[in-house]
């Protein structure tokens, strides 16, 4: 009941309030100090700077208790327990507006700092939704279907298309294609065969397979990928008001100071306004107004920053590390190469007939390949027959040809011959990191369509950019290591890591966390997740990103546009910078503010004014963040289409 209170009177219409009845209050206040007018608030049968009080002091003095009842060691004392000092101070002497106007300022710094951080549970609610809760289950010949809690390790579970992998496990019977995206970041499904892994969360695009259940319930990829997202999200400490870590020593030495000055001048009220002017108000206003600044600045060009911490971190990254597919490419296949064996088929013939033979296909490699041929206007023939078989490839009967379009092993399998000269195109395009098709008129290859994602336009010129702000650049992903090479070569990424499940990143950037360097992770997957929490700081593809790794991520890239992480750096900097400058003037000012007290120039009510003008200035100072200018990006280039 008493929090249900406390988090009433805190909320921002509760402050509102309060604000409304200290301004009335501060108006006489203001006449009798330049001897404008004596005014007074006769239709109120009580001072209204006690409304304020009670609103905003009472959330005070509960955080000030609270902080010494459960932190540990010294930061029991807080910056809420020195303003609560000097709230008590000017009630017992009767300056209630003062008391009112210190209590009124934390109550704000509060509520600022509240609508920076954002720590939503709901991507970690997202991804535990993705986990399958039944299976088909293969008892004595018969299928039945079966929670996911009751599928035990060594069960045969039938997985048909279009279905999700319940568990770990083993293809014991039948060859497919898996979208593996969920896990390991490809953008293109893998083709499985007996004996090959299969990982719980990831799809079933094509063919019927059966497999035996290994790691179960807790031990599944998809719920130790779950795990790890709760472990990392649990290690984010929130952000320390500076002011909270000043209170250590600037409680004693305040109190010390009004104590001294009592015994100095024999006078209470002097010591009640040193209490008042010593209190961080502008301290505590320094951090978030920056923040939210600097926030609505990035905002305003489709940058999401969560929380002043990502600020922070961002301007000390020293390593940043990127996931591939839809974070350095557009995580779609397109069609790279056409390469034609045969002298009386050309490109642009080849194209036309394997299209035509893979019309009919719902494997996203043909119709990557179908979508390139009808970009290029080619006619396309309707197969009479149509045949697919999953993990290998398609047979179409096109006019009098019989078409085969698959891998090595399919054509291999329907008595194609593969000779040297394919095979040396083949190991060339691997390396390479393409994935082909190879094309047969049911005798001999007649070529080889090559597919491969592709690489942002600005990701070239964003990667030199970061190396010669001497920023170091690594790219982890869960391609293979050939295809994870080359495109690092096309980008300059000297080190890459490739072949990595969602725990494998995170023990990747732990390492480098070991040897002392700041990292950032950029992904885009539901596999970045546990990666983008374990960073120091991340940043999310926002645009066409999956709903969890923003979640998880603290800077999010609404437009997908990477080439603005330059400028998160600069940015980030300029908001450091800010805060520093802003704690600087204001320990200035109460420095300033204290010297007058002790000189009886102020009094409670204009030390608190005092008080007010400083906080203006740290406000003023953030707000001239917003508007400041910086390089956003490279130069804009489309996305190819």
């Amino acid at each position: 009941m008493l929090k249900k209170i406390n988090d009433f009177l805190a909320g921002l219409p509760m402050t509102i309030v309060a604000g409304i009845f200290l301004l009335l209050d501060l108006i006489p206040h203001v006449a009798q100090e330049f001897g404008i007018a004596d005014i007074h608030l006769n239709f109120l049968p009580f001072d209204p700077a006690w409304v304020t009080v009670i609103i905003s002091g009472v959330p005070l003095v509960y955080l000030a208790v609270w902080r010494i009842i459960h932190n540990p060691g010294i930061s029991k004392i807080s910056s809420a327990l020195l303003i609560t000092i000097a709230m008590f101070a000017a009630i017992a002497i009767g300056d209630l507006f003062a008391a009112g106007e210190v209590a009124f300022i934390m109550a704000i710094g509060a509520i600022l700092e509240d609508m920076t951080v954002n720590r939503a549970k709901k991507g970690l609610k997202q991804l535990i939704s993705l986990a399958p809760t039944l299976g088909r289950r293969l008892k004595d010949g018969k299928e039945e279907m079966i929670s996911a809690e009751e599928i035990r390790q060594g069960d045969i579970l039938r997985i048909l298309p279009g279905e999700t992998v319940p568990v770990d496990g083993k293809i014991i019977k039948g060859e497919t294609s898996l979208d593996q995206s969920i896990m390991t970041g490809e953008s293109m499904p893998v083709d499985k065969g007996v004996g090959e892994e299969v990982y719980c969360g990831t799809i079933n695009r094509f063919g019927s397979v059966d497999i035996e259940a290994t790691k179960v319930g807790k031990d599944s990829s998809l719920q130790r990928l779950i795990r790890m997202v709760q472990e990392a999200e649990d290690k984010q400490a929130p952000m320390q008001r500076i002011a909270d870590r000043c209170a250590s020593y600037l409680v004693p030495v305040a109190l010390l100071i009004a104590i001294g000055a009592y015994i100095g001048t024999g006078n209470i009220v002097t010591a009640v306004t040193v209490l008042v002017v010593f209190c961080p108000c502008a301290l505590v206003l320094a951090t978030p107004t920056a923040v939210m600044a600097a926030i609505g600045q990035a905002t305003k060009h489709g940058v999401i920053i969560k929380s002043g911490e990502a600020l922070e971190k961002m301007g000390k990254v020293d390593t940043i590390a990127f996931d591939k597919t839809g974070t350095l490419t557009y995580g779609r296949p397109d069609v790279s190469d056409i390469i034609s064996f045969d002298d009386s088929v050309s490109e642009e013939e080849l194209l036309s007939l394997t299209a035509s033979a893979e019309a009919k296909s719902e494997h996203p490699l043909g119709k990557a390949i179908v979508a390139c041929a009808n970009e290029r206007k080619l006619p396309l023939t309707e197969s009479e027959e149509f045949k697919m078989q999953g993990g290998k490839g398609v047979y179409a009967k096109i006019g009098n040809k019989n078409i085969l379009c698959g891998n090595e092993k399919f054509l291999e399998e329907n008595d194609v011959k593969i000779d040297a000269a394919v095979k040396s195109a083949l190991k060339r395009l691997r390396l390479q990191g393409k994935v082909s098709i190879l094309v047969s008129d049911g005798k001999e290859c007649i070529g080889v369509i090559a597919l491969s994602d592709v690489l942002r336009t600005e990701a070239k010129e964003m990667i030199s950019r970061l190396s010669a702000m001497g920023t170091r650049t690594v790219l982890l992903t869960g391609d293979n290591k050939m295809t994870a090479d080359y495109f690092a070569q096309q980008l300059g990424i000297s080190e890459v890591r490739g072949e990595l499940l969602p725990e494998e990143k995170v023990h990747n950037i732990e390492d480098m966390q070991r040897k002392n360097h700041k990292v950032c992770m950029i992904g885009d997957g539901v596999n970045d997740a546990p990666a983008l929490k374990t960073t120091d700081v991340s940043v999310a593809m926002g645009g066409m990103g999956s709903d969890i790794a923003v979640e998880a991520a603290d800077i999010a890239l609404m437009s997908d546009d990477i080439s603005k992480i330059p400028y998160l750096k600069r940015l980030s900097n300029a908001a450091v910078n800010t805060i520093k400058l802003s704690i600087t003037l204001s320990m200035c000012i109460n420095f300033v503010a204290i010297l007058l007290s002790l000189m009886e120039v102020l009094n409670p009510t204009t030390g608190a004014l005092v008080h007010n003008a400083g906080s203006c200035l740290v406000v003023l100072i953030a707000a001239l963040l917003y508007d400041r200018k910086f390089e956003l990006s490279l130069i804009h280039i489309s996305e190819p289409t």
